[in-house]
């Protein structure tokens, strides 16, 4: 076994974010991500929602 537990979905979603700038309700499901993540990180301040679906990686 190499490694440990990999990156949680909340890391993987907030380093996708920062990569891109600006990700898509679409894209972050579509490496994995629930949709009813996003809420829940908006709420925790790991992600802010920027337009209808479309969220970005705030500097926290």
């Amino acid at each position: 076994m190499a490694g440990g537990p990999g990156p949680s979905l909340r890391d993987r979603a907030v380093t996708f974010a920062r990569e891109k700038g600006e990700v898509r309700t679409r894209e972050l499901t579509e490496i994995g991500i629930p949709r009813c993540y996003l809420a829940r990180m908006c709420d925790e301040g790991l992600l802010s929602k920027v337009g209808y679906g479309i969220y970005r990686a705030t500097d926290r």
